[in-house]
């Protein structure tokens, strides 16, 4: 069974950055896209970003040009680099497959960004 481990959340003030890990167990993402979703209180989860078939990138218009998906070189962690937060960034965020999730979901990390 694939298990997902999201880290790197915490409390920042807006304008402030965080930099989010996800470690997948197996290979799963030398064979899937790699994305990141969030879920913020009272909401649907929604996909942030994912990295498309030719390894570029697509971000959703509300972290366009402030977040970067990325993955290590071999695959195994894939990163959410999030620069100028602000508070409506404010989630639990998870990894998964992009664009569409099809592994069970972990436990996310939680970000919350201060005003």
């Amino acid at each position: 069974q694939v298990q997902l481990v999201e880290s790197g959340g915490g409390l920042v003030q807006a304008g402030g950055s965080l930099r989010l890990s996800c470690v997948a167990s197996g290979d799963i993402f030398k064979t899937n896209r790699a994305g990141w979703y969030r879920q913020a209180p009272g909401k649907q989860r929604e996909l942030v970003a994912y990295i498309t078939d030719r390894d570029s990138t697509s971000y959703r218009d509300a972290v366009k040009g402030r977040f970067t998906i990325a993955e290590d070189a071999d695959k195994k962690v894939v990163y959410l680099q999030m620069n100028r937060l602000k508070p409506e960034d404010t989630a639990v965020y998870y990894c998964n497959s992009g664009p569409s999730p099809l592994f069970s979901w972990g436990q996310g990390t939680q970000v919350t960004v201060s005003s």
